[in-house]
């Protein structure tokens, strides 16, 4: 049986449901974490203006800099355009085509990964020939394997490509 209390109707005033101490102690919580942020807000924009300047400007961005990384890049240029002559130009029947072919691919895959993100490099007519060769030297040998034949006309293209970017190499472009 039920209580005569919840029966009958309650005449004095009803308590309010959150006390002023919980309101208080949700305000306090968000002060305290808004003062957080702000701290931490400074904190990483002081860092950034400390370390800013240094990531816009290149420790390397002397004009000697330059000239030590271009003579690097006309090296090893021109390191690549002799393997690829000389990989391509070699007889099908000759044993050490498949091993020629792994070198090329190794220092084909160094000098792209090394070059194609510099900026500087990407207007020259010298890194769009000879990166155009070797991705139709790589292509060729990935798709029918090291020791096919590269095709006639495939071959005369990429030997004009690398011979249009060794007389750009040459003349500094």
């Amino acid at each position: 049986m039920a209580s005569p209390t919840l029966i009958t109707p309650n005449t004095s005033t009803p308590k309010p449901l959150l006390t002023p101490t919980i309101k208080f102690k949700l305000t306090t919580t968000t002060t305290t974490t808004n003062a957080a942020t702000h701290r931490r807000r400074d904190f990483l924009s002081l860092a950034a203006g400390i370390f800013a300047p240094a990531l816009i400007l290149p420790l390397s961005s002397t004009p000697a800099a330059w000239a030590t990384e271009d003579a690097e890049y006309v090296k090893e240029t021109n390191e690549v355009i002799n393997k690829v002559r000389t990989t391509i130009t070699m007889d099908k029947n000759d044993p050490n085509i498949a091993t020629a072919v792994a070198d090329l691919r190794e220092a084909s895959n160094t000098w792209v990964a090394k070059y194609r993100r510099e900026k500087a490099l990407l207007g020259r007519s010298s890194f769009r020939d000879i990166y155009s060769a070797l991705n139709a030297v790589s292509g060729h040998y990935i798709s029918f394997g090291p020791t096919a034949p590269i095709p006639t006309k495939r071959k005369q293209r990429i030997l004009e490509e690398v011979d249009t970017a060794e007389k750009a190499l040459s003349r500094g472009r």
